[in-house]
């Protein structure tokens, strides 16, 4: 098993680095379309499409992006489609994990299937636009949802269950704790703070997410960035509940030793989006 996460890890940075840091952006529109479509297709599947109708909702949906991106849609701000798709994921972020499992299975299969497409197209259209503000910008904003990851495993691990008795969500995801919530919440604050102090010394010429969000203020940026990390941990759960209610471990096997593509962009959903609402209302 960690003989095929390596290999795997290798391969998708042998991909996603070269794209990354082309001088052009298509190489890494294009690669961030097919990753995202192949979640789409993923998202079917989970939802009761069988392969052949849920790869023909994959295609569907890439020409459906795929179009947008030859309109320039990437390139326009957005900031009211932002706005909207930060709230909603807010409000229905936390509608969903209360729900639960039971309550998802509870929607009509066609409307399940239709949220994931546009949970999908959100997040490409902000990683896209994240990754034309600069390659420092979207690293910073995938780092950050890393960083509350890993901080929150590792936190978890030591000290779930120690402060707050009561599970996250036991239902959806058993193993998360609160500690590890703030663990990845405490970690998300000193990788904005170190960011931040890099972006100052070393004269970037692109400036970070962390940065970015700083001009609302050192309130509203410890606000901010506990609100982003908050909500890539929703992002998590929907996903785990998604999955649990389809009764399987990761959303498919296409990326051996890791599980899915879903299983790893899961996170980034709702954080990416919200990320570009803050900066456009800061702008």
């Amino acid at each position: 098993m960690l003989k095929q996460r390596i290999i795997t890890a290798v391969l998708l940075l042998a991909l996603f680095l070269p794209a990354l840091f082309a001088p052009q952006a298509w190489p890494f529109v294009l690669l961030s379309l097919v990753l995202m479509g192949a979640g789409v297709w993923e998202w079917g599947r989970l939802n009761g499409r069988s392969f052949f109708v849920a790869l023909l909702g994959a295609g569907f949906w890439l020409l459906l992006c795929g179009s947008l991106w030859q309109q320039g849609w990437h390139l326009q701000p957005h900031p009211l489609l932002w706005q909207f798709s930060g709230t909603l994921w807010i409000l229905l972020g936390a509608l969903l994990v209360k729900r639960g499992v039971i309550g998802w299975g509870l929607w009509p299969s066609v409307l399940r299937w239709g949220v994931g497409w546009g949970f999908l197209a959100l997040a490409w259209l902000a990683m896209v636009q994240a990754h034309a503000r600069g390659v420092n910008f979207l690293l910073s904003a995938l780092a950050l949802v890393w960083a509350a990851d890993v901080l929150a495993y590792f936190t978890g691990r030591a000290f779930g269950g120690r402060w707050v008795r009561a599970k996250l969500a036991p239902a959806i995801s058993p193993g998360k704790s609160w500690e590890g919530v703030f663990g990845g919440m405490a970690g998300v604050l000193l990788l904005g703070a170190g960011w931040r102090w890099a972006d100052a010394h070393w004269s970037l010429s692109q400036t970070s997410l962390f940065t970015q969000l700083a001009a609302g203020g050192e309130v509203l940026w410890v606000l901010a960035l506990l609100l982003l990390a908050a909500m890539s941990v929703v992002g998590d759960l929907v996903e785990s509940l998604v999955k649990r209610s389809a009764g399987v471990k990761d959303s498919s096997g296409l990326l051996p030793g890791h599980g899915g593509v879903l299983d790893r962009v899961d996170a980034l959903l709702p954080t990416l989006p919200l990320a570009m609402m803050m900066v456009t209302l800061m702008a």
